[in-house]
């Protein structure tokens, strides 16, 4: 059946609708060029009337009448005298056009305070920039910065907001040391406590030192505009990425531009490592990711190695597998998560050897999430079990074309106790919260284009995915729901994204799981403690054929 073509009206209405918004715009300017004159001697006449009357307020009461006698008089002398009205209109609309003209000062240079700030700024850069040997030094002691600087902004505190810096070509600013100099004197001279984005132009020997606007901290957990497979880290600065989502920041809609981590068989960075101080928002960025994945249909398996419970809330929901706190249940948990990860395998392999597409069961996405491991691993030891974390390698490894998605959480302080293989298969990293430039540094690979502050929100940090940028970067607002110390928004909004609870008893799925299931039975997922003896079942269940 045809599709019938839109009305006319239907379809061009909106540009009709614009076209006729430039017009009136167009028309409002043009008028406002023609009429500028007029405007301007009936801004004078308000001010003559206004002064006039306040003279005659300031007019004694015994004095007004010679006053008017006076007024009078000119008035008539004016009127005889040949063209005198004529005279004392023009003369009336000049003295109105000159008091009606726009007044306002125009700023030609810095104040002084001003001046003297980008004086002591041009000579702390002396030494850096000047050698004995130049005959003609731009930056000399005494030396006039206006040379060496070509562009400049204040704020109204008189801080330095922006500054375009011309620097002799023979500084070695292909050096990162040398850089990293001059962008830690910038930011002790211009300010403290603020972030500051360093554009360097190594052919053009220049530098742009602005002060980065703050990313917005009131975006919470929402359903995010992304296709499967596509994670919204968290949201940065509009010069960094080229996509942006629209959200709602409380009941306001905006465009803001995020960080998307890919996954699956054609992600280069499958898996995903974040470190951050306590507080700094690591387990709110594995809250946010295990929504979407739920969201997009996906199974996830959760080990909380701190045993805080801030992920009970996903207990018994649908599609989450597992909530594990103890080392028993983690070591169960993983070595369930390896063999399944072998299944996969073997069974991708095995369709595409006849000829036929991978297994529906195979190409569901799994996402294991583990919140400080190290603990557990170390509590495991303690016991004298084995490290639970042996297990998760083969899901590094292999994870990529089995659909199997890995983020670790830990803390800077556990640092030293993760395997290698966490160091070696996550390739996107995060740093979250206060940290210093090497060890954001030691994580990402590189440093930040920025001055990380000392004091920044939680969720505030750097995100780095595979070879790429490094990207400021603000995770969504995700806390606890169950955490009455938060903000009320925010938890209703995480409350409303969580899937459904499980019916049915726990026990009976367990004790009836098939050999070859996908994912651990129904009975695995509860309270912690409750997911080893499932998973057990589930282990050593035979593999398929």
């Amino acid at each position: 059946m045809a599709r019938r073509p839109l009305p006319r009206i239907l379809s061009s209405g909106t540009a009709s609708l614009a076209r006729g918004r430039d017009l009136a715009r167009t028309a409002a300017d043009s008028a406002t060029d023609v009429l500028h004159p007029l405007l301007v001697i009936g801004r004078g006449l308000r001010i003559l009337a206004a002064a006039g009357r306040r003279r005659w307020s300031e007019t004694p009461k015994d004095k007004r009448g010679p006053a008017l006698l006076l007024g009078a008089a000119c008035v008539l002398v004016v009127a005889l005298v040949p063209y005198g009205p004529l005279l004392a209109l023009v003369t009336l609309m000049a003295a109105a056009a000159w008091r009606g003209r726009d007044r306002t000062p125009v700023k030609t240079g810095p104040s002084d305070a001003e001046a003297e700030r980008l004086g002591s700024l041009y000579e702390a850069l002396v030494p850096y920039f000047s050698i004995p040997e130049d005959p003609s030094p731009l930056f000399a002691h005494g030396g006039e910065w206006d040379k060496a600087f070509s562009g400049y902004e204040f704020d109204e505190a008189g801080r330095l907001t922006r500054l375009h810096i011309r620097y002799p070509a023979y500084f070695t600013d292909g050096e990162a040391a040398s850089r990293a100099r001059i962008e830690a004197l910038l930011h002790a001279k211009s300010g403290r406590g603020r972030e500051y984005l360093f554009d360097w132009d190594e052919e053009g020997n220049q530098l742009d030192l602005s002060v980065l606007a703050a990313l917005p901290t009131g975006i919470a957990a929402q359903p995010f505009v992304t296709s499967p497979g596509e994670s919204v880290l968290g949201f940065t600065d509009s010069s960094s990425v080229q996509r942006t989502l629209p959200v709602l920041e409380g009941e306001q809609p905006r465009d803001v531009p995020p960080v998307i981590w890919r996954t699956g068989p054609r992600s280069t960075e499958p898996h995903l490592l974040a470190v951050g101080q306590p507080g700094s928002g690591t387990s709110t960025l594995l809250r946010s990711l295990a929504l979407q994945a739920l969201r997009h249909g996906a199974d996830v398996l959760i080990v909380d190695g701190g045993g805080s419970g801030e992920y009970a809330c996903l207990t018994g929901r649908a599609g989450v597998l597992a909530v594990e706190c103890g080392p028993v249940g983690a070591v169960a948990t993983l070595e369930w998560a390896a063999r399944e990860t072998e299944r996969r395998l073997i069974a991708t392999h095995r369709a595409r050897e006849a000829g036929r597409p991978a297994p529906e069961d195979t190409r569901r996405p799994l996402w294991i999430l583990l919140d400080q491991p190290s603990v557990l691993a170390h509590l495991a030891v303690a016991e004298g079990g084995p490290d639970p974390m042996n297990h998760l390698q083969v899901p590094l490894r292999h994870g990529r074309p089995a659909h199997v998605t890995v983020v670790v959480a830990e803390q800077f302080d556990h640092l030293e106790l993760l395997h290698d293989a966490v160091w070696q298969h996550t390739r996107a990293r995060i740093v979250l919260g206060p940290a210093a430039i090497q060890q954001i540094t030691d994580v990402l690979g590189l440093p930040p284009h920025t001055t990380p502050t000392s004091r920044v929100p939680p969720g505030r940090g750097y995100a780095r995915l595979g070879t790429g940028a490094v990207h400021r970067l603000q995770v969504p607002a995700t806390p606890d729901p169950y955490d009455e110390g938060t903000h009320p928004g925010y938890r209703q909004a995480v409350l409303e994204l969580l899937p459904e609870r499980q019916q049915g008893p726990a026990g009976a799925a367990a004790s009836v799981a098939p050999a070859g299931t996908v994912g651990p039975p129904a009975g695995a997922v509860g309270p912690a403690g409750a997911v080893g003896p499932a998973l057990v079942k589930v282990l050593d269940a035979p593999e398929p054929s």
